[in-house]
């Protein structure tokens, strides 16, 4: 398997080269050069197996320049931080299906990847008797899972960007609180936007990027969709199995489009299976304006009590841009180029057709993921963070009208991270998991800055390996 541009512009990669390039030397984002269609006796083979046996089939498609023997080791080592051996159990509410991605290390579906590549990443290292100087930013979650995937960890630094004052209190404490030398924290005076255009802006900055031999975490790194496709394979054949229904659905909060777009690329793998895709945003709607309305237009950011999802700039549209243009990349380019300049991309009738058959969409303020969370809970008794509950509400807002079959919702975080939210919703704070005692108590480690990219190059350049 070979890996390719969107712009077009990179010689194809093996996946090594993929991981470490992180952002396409053209400024475009690196995907496989075809994505396997998996036959029908494929599926049922897989059903039975496990979460980590699955994902070793499903990467092992991917992944031709490591043995499948040592993809195998690296998974079990990913995912023997979490405290449950099914690593994304499936809870019915009895309204919905509950994904619960949040059983790693910090409490939400960031780790299920991050664990993965902080892995890949120091046996690539190893192999090449090399080091690294990983650069990201994050909306909350990114940044203490990247974190936890490789602390401590021998030849790599972590330089994480996050908005200050603009993610969760126990977010922000996940991230600041970790002692290890190798971790650095920046605090960005504006949103996670000026977080991601400084990132990119370094990335793009080829010199520099070579010399401080800086790799990306974000969900531009290839790896990170790779991982997550797995959860949506293993529950669309846990349920097709268990409620012996012919499609699933899937609901996704999503801002920055990674997440929801692995889901794209599931169903492409498995397409008899996965029925709708619903795009769930808060009040920063852009993905939900663009499915809806044709055109994609950079607006504000709005702070919410979900966010992670206050994003107006979604990282990973590019990779949907691609397919959604045929696969022709001097228009992904020329589309990007201009959006760049003027804030804009609009559509055709017939791609707005085509966008309609790929996602459903619907925009959840905040009043009504409150509702959803209280609802929820009195239904049931079961306590969800702000985030799933756009998911979940976006859900219950089309089933009547477009879906059929059982609906997945994609439970992306903890609710204790969130306590605030559950507390004006439910009366109470969601129980503390054990790994989050004390948080509040520990000493804190983080560097306040303007969003200024040359400064944050000088603090890279000051601390870097």
């Amino acid at each position: 398997m070979k890996y390719i541009s969107t712009r077009g512009r990179v010689e194809p990669l093996r996946f090594k080269q993929a991981v470490m390039m992180g952002l396409a030397t053209d400024g475009g984002l690196l995907l496989p050069e075809h994505i396997p269609s998996i036959s029908q006796d494929t599926i049922i083979r897989w059903q039975d197996l496990g979460y980590q046996d699955l994902a070793c089939e499903i990467m092992g498609l991917f992944i031709d320049d490591i043995p499948r023997a040592t993809i195998k080791q690296l998974i079990k080592r990913s995912y023997a931080t979490f405290d449950t051996t099914e690593i994304t159990p499936i809870i019915n509410t009895g309204k919905e299906y509950i994904l619960e991605l949040f059983h790693g290390p910090t409490l939400a579906f960031k780790d299920i990847a991050l664990q993965f590549l902080g892995n890949i990443f120091s046996i690539l290292l190893e192999e090449q008797h090399s080091c690294m100087n990983i650069l990201g930013a994050t909306s909350g979650d990114t940044g203490s899972a990247a974190i936890y995937g490789v602390r401590g960890k021998k030849n790599i630094n972590i330089f994480i960007l996050h908005p200050k004052g603009r993610v969760s209190p126990v977010q922000a404490l996940q991230m600041t609180t970790v002692p290890d030398k190798n971790v650095f924290n920046i605090a960005v005076e504006g949103t996670f936007d000026d977080c991601q255009n400084i990132v990119k802006e370094i990335f793009n900055d080829l010199d520099f990027k070579a010399r401080y031999r800086l790799g990306s975490i974000n969900s531009i790194n290839w790896a990170r969709i790779l991982a997550q496709i797995v959860y949506y394979v293993y529950a669309t054949l846990k349920l097709v199995s268990t409620t012996r229904a012919e499609r699933v659905n899937f609901s996704v909060p999503t801002g920055n489009f990674g997440d929801i777009f692995a889901g794209f690329l599931a169903r492409r793998m498995i397409t008899p299976l996965i029925d709708r895709l619903i795009l769930a945003t808060n009040e920063n709607n852009i993905l939900t304006r663009f499915v809806l309305e044709g055109k994609y237009s950079r607006g504000g950011v709005v702070p919410t009590i979900s966010p992670s999802m206050d994003i107006q700039v979604a990282s990973n549209f590019e990779r949907y841009l691609y397919y959604l243009y045929d696969q022709q990349p001097e228009k992904v380019r020329n589309a990007m180029e201009g959006f760049h300049a003027g804030g804009e991309i609009v559509f055709s009738q017939e791609e707005r057709s085509q966008i309609r058959r790929d996602f459903a969409s619907t925009s959840v303020n905040q009043e009504e993921t409150l509702a959803t969370i209280r609802e929820t809970y009195q239904d049931s008794g079961y306590v969800i963070d702000p985030h799933t509950a756009v998911g979940v509400a976006g859900a219950r807002r089309l089933k009547a009208r477009i879906l059929e079959g059982p609906v997945v919702c994609l439970a992306t975080a903890h609710p204790a991270k969130f306590p605030d939210a559950v507390r004006r919703a439910i009366g109470r704070e969601p129980k503390q998991p054990k790994s989050m005692r004390g948080l509040e108590k520990k000493a804190t480690r983080c560097k306040d800055m303007p969003a200024d990219t040359a400064l944050v190059k000088k603090y890279i350049m000051e601390n870097a390996l």
